[in-house]
């Protein structure tokens, strides 16, 4: 469903930085993986090169069988309107806007009607049917957090990238959104990529790694990792 073949970002300085330095991953449906590293150890740059937001230098991000690469502007809105869902910071959200219209807000543009009415049975899901019409700014972060899993999810799409959503959370709270997170992709058969630098949060995954350098490496929780290498059909 997803592969990255020897991707590669770097961005030029006095020593040049290898964001992504030759990173080969697959991702089946249905399939968890996380991938662990501190903050700037490239995780955010790997995601928004999935993403499309960003030129790699060097790769391929096959999804689908299509590399994104050759998308033309249209098919690139619709790959981040229906094919990704993306699960970031609340910081995001519009403070000013009810949880159902910022979780709505992808539904806005193809079914401005039935936005709410196809929005509101997920924040339920979510245990936000008595938030529904609460304003962003009146919700906990545990509760935003909710809205933007809703959001994510909310065109039902294939693979759901997740940038460190549980970072603002206490560990009882990130517990929960990982929880649910996995509980309805497994409901659904999506995918997710988890970039994250909790130990907590990658104990939800299939499989784990850590970006270090820029290159992928097994990630194992007694905190020892060995390099991988894309030699299993491109999978690592």
């Amino acid at each position: 469903m997803l592969e990255l073949r020897d991707l590669v970002k770097h961005y030029p300085a006095a020593e040049p930085v290898r964001a992504v330095d030759g990173v080969s991953l697959s991702l089946d449906t249905g399939e968890f993986v996380a991938m662990y590293g501190p903050s700037g150890s490239g995780k955010s740059t790997l995601l928004e090169l999935i993403a499309g937001f960003i030129e790699a230098d060097r790769g391929e991000v096959i999804f689908d069988g299509r590399d994104i690469s050759g998308f033309t502007e249209t098919e690139l809105a619709n790959y981040r309107l229906n094919g990704i869902g993306i699960v970031g910071q609340p910081r995001s959200l519009l403070r000013g806007a009810l949880a159902w219209e910022n979780a709505a807000l992808k539904l806005w543009r193809t079914d401005p009607r039935g936005a709410k009415h196809r929005i509101e049975p997920l924040l339920v899901r979510l245990g936000l049917e008595e938030r529904i019409d609460y304003r962003t700014s009146q919700l906990s972060m545990g509760e935003c957090q909710r809205v933007m899993l809703a959001q994510a999810l909310s065109t039902e799409p294939k693979l759901v990238l997740a940038d460190e959503p549980t970072g603002n959370l206490d560990s009882r709270r990130t517990h929960e959104v990982l929880e649910l997170l996995k509980e309805l992709c497994e409901e659904r058969g999506t995918a997710v990529l988890l970039a994250t630098h909790d130990p907590q949060a990658v104990a939800f995954a299939d499989r784990a790694f850590e970006l270090h350098d820029g290159r992928l490496r097994q990630y194992t929780f007694d905190g020892a990792f060995t390099l991988s290498t894309p030699a299993y059909e491109g999978r690592i």
